[in-house]
């Protein structure tokens, strides 16, 4: 019946409630039920029909509210006379619906309420992951700062810096000789006065000794044994630069008096030098 324009019914003693699917009937022009004994609440769906002109339910026994939008903004009262258990707009002359109007405004308290609890909760959730993210932010920055501070950098000395502390390694600056290398006296442009062992990358084994060396000095701590300052690395030159032992070297105090001590003596010795 969606191109039905006239429709009338009135005076036929029908009874029962208006259908909400006439809300479909689209092209309805005129609806007259008047003078029934009709029931219910005028269907909302008839909001829809933007062609109604002409609608009568008058004397009838309908209650509820009455549609107030769509065509209902054009209707008068004689379209509801005697429809006592009606309510809704003053327009249509019947009284305003309590209940609805108490409903519809506790309806908007109740969402009005939920949505300032939410806001309120979604603001203090943002706020307590704010404060978590920056607490724990400033605590890994203060123990990256921290170990930081504990890990001592490594100094940094050229092979310039090297050839300039030892003279361009003068003999008068040697040491002593190993299996692997020389071991040169060297002081640096701030005055530290240093021992430079310089490995001779000619020798079978030198690169291997040069890092067995660096690995055993950089693992060891014991304040009788030298401590490494640092160390210059390139493919064609290896060093490393030590705390000068202004005492001598342990050859010196076990040959020092051109006699060969036996064992306890020997153990005797190294005590005393690493007391010292």
């Amino acid at each position: 019946m969606q191109n039905l324009q006239n429709l009338s019914l009135a005076h036929n003693r029908l009874q029962g409630s208006i259908p909400e699917s006439i809300g479909k009937m689209l092209s309805l022009e005129s609806l007259d039920l008047s003078h029934n004994f009709l029931s219910g609440s005028i269907p909302m769906s008839m909001e829809n029909l933007r062609y109604l002109r002409h609608f009568n339910v008058s004397f009838n026994n309908l209650s509820g509210e009455v549609p107030s939008r769509g065509p209902f903004i054009n209707f008068t009262a004689e379209s509801f006379t005697s429809d006592q258990a009606l309510c809704g707009a003053q327009r249509f002359h019947v009284p305003p619906c309590p209940n609805n109007s108490a409903h519809r405004s506790r309806t908007k308290r109740v969402r009005r309420t939920i949505f300032i609890l939410l806001g309120v909760i979604i603001a203090v959730g943002a706020l307590s992951f704010g404060f978590v993210y920056l607490r724990y932010r400033k605590k890994d920055t203060l123990s990256s700062g921290a170990n930081l501070s504990l890990v001592a950098m490594p100094e940094r000395i050229s092979y310039f810096e090297l050839l300039q502390a030892t003279n361009g390694y003068n003999e008068s600056n040697l040491l002593g000789a190993g299996s692997f290398g020389y071991v040169y006296r060297g002081t640096l442009d701030d005055g530290r006065v240093v021992a430079i062992k310089v490995f001779n990358l000619e020798v079978d084994g030198a690169f291997k000794s040069f890092d067995v060396e660096c690995e055993v000095l950089r693992n060891l701590r014991h304040r009788n044994l030298t401590r490494v300052i640092s160390s210059c690395s390139t493919p064609e030159f290896k060093a490393l630069v030590l705390e000068f032992l202004p005492n001598g070297s342990l050859e010196k105090w076990l040959y020092s008096h051109n006699y060969f001590p036996d064992l306890t003596q020997r153990l005797d010795i190294l005590i005393d030098v690493a007391s010292k």
